[in-house]
């Protein structure tokens, strides 16, 4: 389960590098995915690092309904607490605060560029407001419990605006998980 951590730390790093929403997977080549029937979840991972806090357990319900909402349907089942299941699933969600600064400016640049030994005279002025961004990162692994290897990680990254209803909230994560989930398993015909 050790290297389940690291694995789950790269692809964080590798995902908030950019701004609009952007889906990556990546799998264990010649993982043999139609062997794979079941799943369970796991709240930590050893090794990985605690990143921005847990969620709290509503928000951990929601995540979960909206990947086992898309495991189901690709015919995966849900192991009850005792099975034992072919895949481990383990998950990383952080927010991000993130500061953008707009800045607007008004000059007239002087007259005609002859601002003589004193530079240029300019009319005009500069003015900015900043603002905040949430940026979402969430990260899905994929551990082969029987191989004790990672098998398929992916991560999606978007801004967010929390809505202050939950079922508008549980649409954007069922859709991200869907998108999220569109490629998997690899291999298997759509």
């Amino acid at each position: 389960m050790s290297r389940f951590g690291p694995a789950l730390v790269l692809a964080i790093v590798a995902c908030s590098v950019t701004y609009a929403q952007d889906v990556r997977t990546n799998y264990m080549p010649g993982t043999d995915f139609s062997k794979y029937h079941t799943y369970a979840w796991v709240d930590e991972v050893q090794g990985v690092p605690a990143v921005g806090g847990r969620p709290d357990q509503i928000l951990d319900a929601q995540v979960k309904q909206a990947i086992d909402s898309q495991m189901a349907a690709k015919g995966f089942s849900k192991v009850a607490d005792g099975g034992k299941p072919d895949l481990l699933l383990g998950y990383q969600l952080m927010i991000d605060r993130e500061k953008q600064i707009n800045g607007f400016g008004d000059s007239w640049g002087g007259w005609g560029g002859w601002g003589g030994p004193w530079g240029r005279n300019s009319f005009g002025s500069f003015s900015a407001n900043t603002s905040t961004n949430y940026v979402g990162t969430f990260v899905i692994g994929m551990y082969d419990l029987a191989a004790k290897k990672l098998v398929w990680i992916g991560g999606a990254q978007h801004a967010i605006e929390p809505s202050k209803k939950p079922e508008k909230n549980q649409e954007r994560l069922n859709k991200g998980a869907q998108k999220l989930l569109k490629e998997f398993p690899p291999g298997r015909s759509k």
